[in-house]
């Protein structure tokens, strides 16, 4: 189930950075778009690498690039900039992530 959600959500941000670079005319929300592909494709690369590693740790980087990214996104589309408040919570979730990774390669 790792691997699905990472795939999607690496396609998800693909889809996002193209949007960000030819769809928007707002340099703010290309901005975002950016900012959210890049985090998102990163962490489903992380967390696709991770499964056989720590399943918790790929978990936690997924919801929190989505988190992140998604919270972005709806600000680019034109929802409320209060969302942004949101963002942080995904960005901490990734960081839990990957000290859990660091932990579980401690281990070993």
């Amino acid at each position: 189930m790792i691997a699905i959600l990472s795939c999607l959500s690496a396609a998800l941000a693909i889809g996002a950075g193209a949007f960000g670079a030819h769809g928007v005319n707002d340099p703010k929300a290309a901005e975002w778009l950016r900012t959210g592909g890049i985090y998102q494709l990163v962490h489903a690369v992380a967390a696709l690498a991770l499964p056989g590693t720590s399943r918790g740790a790929a978990a936690l980087l997924l919801a929190g690039a989505a988190i992140f990214a998604l919270s972005l996104y709806a600000m680019a589309l034109g929802a409320p900039r209060w969302l942004g408040a949101i963002t942080p919570i995904g960005g901490v979730l990734m960081i839990g992530g990957w000290l859990w990774a660091a932990w579980t390669f401690g281990q070993r």
